[in-house]
């Protein structure tokens, strides 16, 4: 008889284990952001060397919920060694560039608390801060952490549990912040928070690369043929959220090898998409951009598929398969494409209204 119970006993430790992924994924709601329904993600929205400082502003005017990615850097005072948070698309600083307190959350604070004063919870969080961390020094992160607890109030948080495949609810407020995948970032944003404490940011899934000894061919054609379980095998936790994507895991080579939208591609793309619910994820591809050269507002070349029609199948795509961040430069043309693009989110004043 015991080693009949032994034998249950075990079985039903074998069972639960393998049941975590699918326990997670239920326990996420992914209808909290915009009812799991697709975002515009508004992809380097800060200005380069001080230019196009009206990104922040344009990305607003394209409607809600938006997501706003924010490139981060340390700037170090030579004669004091202190630091300050910056916006910067390189790690080399020179002290010109806007703080992150001055460049974004003071431009969103009128729009955020007129969300406070109008408690329309419903609707939040009506911007998802993404950052992009280009240094992972501690100095750095440690200070991201702290200017984000001087506005705390404002963000979704999630309290932290004793252990990382136990989800807590999210806390809705007017903006959530994620960030990707790096452990270092995981360490200050999760690992050192006390349990019981409320996370401030939200991680990226680990995902596999291709093998480092592989050709960049043989790793463009890796990329377009692995399994979504291969990318993504791990289910999300109480800190890693969403999955972020380059588009060549679409199309093989990216935007600058791309040939025509094919049903293929689509298939592709709706298969990681619809795993990606499946287990639990938000998921986000970069960046869907398609202009001509003179058209170029200091996008550059990376993600150009060369032309609007060549892009806009693409967005059609993205919005038809459920993406939930699609990242383009192209905020305002990309926008009309997405419910979000609807005033009714707005919070209601003269000032934001008539936009």
């Amino acid at each position: 008889m015991s080693s009949i119970k032994s034998l249950g006993v075990y079985l039903l430790s074998i069972a639960m284990a393998g049941a975590v992924p699918q326990s997670n994924a239920q326990n996420i709601n992914l209808d909290f952001l915009n009812h799991n329904k697709p975002v515009l993600d508004a992809h380097n929205c800060y200005p380069y060397e001080g230019h196009y400082s009206e990104r922040v502003k344009r990305a607003l005017n394209s409607g809600f919920p938006v997501s706003i990615e924010q490139d981060l850097a340390w700037y170090q005072y030579p004669a004091t060694g202190k630091g300050r948070v910056v916006v910067s698309h390189t790690p080399r600083t020179t002290g010109s560039e806007p703080t992150l307190r001055d460049y974004f959350f003071e431009q969103v604070r009128p729009t955020i608390e007129k969300a406070l004063a109008e408690k329309k919870r419903s609707q939040w969080p009506l911007i998802v801060l993404h950052i992009d961390i280009k240094d992972n020094q501690s100095a750095l992160l440690e200070e991201v952490w702290r200017v984000l607890g001087e506005y705390e109030p404002w963000l979704t948080t999630a309290v932290k549990t004793d252990h990382p495949e136990k989800l807590s609810s999210l806390d809705r407020k007017p903006i959530m912040v994620i960030t990707e995948n790096s452990d270092a970032q995981a360490k200050v944003f999760f690992d050192n928070v006390p349990v019981g404490a409320k996370l401030r940011v939200f991680g990226a899934a680990h995902t596999q690369q291709p093998p480092s000894e592989m050709s960049m061919e043989q790793k463009a054609h890796w990329a377009v043929t692995a399994t979504p379980e291969q990318i993504v095998s791990e289910a999300p936790t109480n800190y890693r959220r969403w999955w972020n994507n380059p588009w060549w895991v679409v199309e093989e080579g990216g935007q600058g090898r791309a040939g025509d939208w094919t049903e293929a591609d689509n298939q592709r793309l709706r298969s990681l998409v619809n795993y990606a619910h499946k287990q639990g994820y938000w998921i986000r591809f970069y960046t869907l951009d398609g202009f001509s050269p003179e058209a170029d507002q200091g996008w550059g070349r990376a993600y150009n598929f060369g032309s609007k029609d060549a892009v806009i199948p693409r967005w059609k795509a993205s919005v038809e398969a459920g993406v939930n961040f699609i990242a383009t430069d192209q905020y305002e043309d990309l926008s009309t494409y997405l419910m979000q693009n609807s005033k009714d989110l707005r919070p209601t004043s003269s000032a934001h209204a008539n936009r």
